[in-house]
């Protein structure tokens, strides 16, 4: 299993500068009073966009290694958090604040972990049919919806959202509150996406993909359990995207 030292480079850089992302929001949260509903969501874009902003610098070929190593690495990354390891370190206590919502625990990193391992147990199969059927570049939308659009639905929910509607959560039985507005966040971030990539879908396969995609991923994020919104965008957006592959 091969894999370029270009890749370790980019890397190396990632985890550094996504630390010091976490640590400078950790520092926010605890003498700042800043949100942790904010600084998750600068993580989150981070560590979804920065790796892409380092391929423009450090480019290495992507592979089956890589990506399995990808998966590795995050699941390194959230092992850091775990109580006997960010107790005894302070800089990884630090970190931990900036994602540790207080209405999250004791549940923040068991949502985290399981969130993590069901959407790649989802993206895996999205990713080896789309490869097949030479439609790679279709997974990209039900990224950059996850990515985009659910990032931005909390953080504009909660500052400019008035109407919200309650949600569960996985192994508890507290309520969570979601807004329309952040709903409507997935929406359009959807429907642009799926506009932006007009050019690998024909007039039939763009007409179906407008009027189902963006309706059905916000409902999925909707209505997953909180914290748990990826596993069910990327699969009822896979799925659907999986069926407008046969109108080709």
């Amino acid at each position: 299993m091969y894999i370029p030292p270009e890749y370790w480079l980019h890397h190396a850089i990632f985890y550094l500068l996504l630390c010091s992302i976490n640590y400078v929001n950790g520092q926010l949260v605890i003498h700042h009073d800043l949100k942790v509903n904010y600084t998750r969501k600068i993580n989150h874009f981070a560590f979804f966009f920065l790796p892409v902003l380092l391929l423009s610098v450090i480019e290495y070929p992507y592979s089956a290694a890589t990506f399995l190593m990808d998966i590795v690495f995050a699941l390194i990354y959230l092992t850091l958090f775990i109580a006997p390891i960010r107790n005894r370190i302070k800089p990884i206590l630090i970190m931990f604040r900036s994602i540790d919502r207080p209405e999250d625990r004791p549940l923040t990193l068991i949502w985290l972990y399981t969130q993590f391992i069901a959407s790649y147990l989802v993206l895996i199969p999205l990713l080896a049919y789309f490869e097949n059927q030479d439609m790679l570049p279709w997974i990209m939308i039900i990224i950059l919806a996850n990515g985009i659009g659910d990032g931005l639905a909390e953080p504009i929910g909660i500052r400019f959202g008035k109407w919200s509607y309650a949600t569960t959560a996985l192994f508890t039985k507290k309520k969570y509150v979601r807004t329309y507005l952040g709903s409507a966040c997935v929406y359009l971030t959807t429907l642009i996406t799926v506009l932006l990539y007009h050019h690998h879908f024909n007039t039939v396969q763009l007409i179906i993909a407008l009027i189902t995609l963006p309706l059905l991923i916000t409902l999925a994020e909707a209505f997953s359990p909180h914290t748990w919104d990826s596993p069910f965008i990327y699969g009822i957006g896979g799925l659907t995207l999986v069926g407008i592959s046969f109108l080709g």
